[in-house]
């Protein structure tokens, strides 16, 4: 069930400590994370990411979405279930780690949704490719 899943997760990050997001050496809380996914085949499903860890979001990027390949197989089409795209978040603060934003899209094909400014939901906001192109030529 959903309920023994969400457990699992919680149990696993309980006796590891880690809370920060780093799941990319975390396996059995991905795969936990993506059976949530398979169970309760949402609409939309979003890898939220740091940008001010650059390369690692990149790593953990494609260990999640690698889990969500292996453990979410769907019954009724066999297809396999992805990311839909990307929330980075701290965005406003990457300076020369914006690489791995344009990274993370090249390797999914997935486009980022959201970047995140600050600690609240107006602080999200659709990435600006323009100041993107500005950073990554500075």
């Amino acid at each position: 069930s959903s309920l023994e899943i969400n457990n699992e997760a919680v149990v696993s990050t309980q006796s590891t400590g880690d809370t920060a997001g780093r799941m990319q050496d975390n396996e059995p809380l991905m795969r936990a994370l993506s059976k949530l996914v398979a169970m309760n085949k949402p609409d939309l499903t979003l890898f939220v990411g740091e940008a001010l860890v650059g390369n690692e979001a990149v790593d953990q990027l494609v260990k999640f979405n690698q889990a969500l390949i292996d453990n979410s197989v769907t019954a009724e089409a066999g297809t396999k279930s992805i990311i839909d795209g990307i929330l980075l978040t701290k965005f406003d603060c990457i300076d020369d780690k914006v690489g791995a934003a344009i990274s993370m899209t090249y390797i999914t094909g997935q486009p980022i949704v959201f970047v995140g400014t600050g600690q609240q939901y107006p602080d999200l906001r659709s990435l600006n490719v323009k100041s993107v192109v500005t950073a990554l030529l500075r």
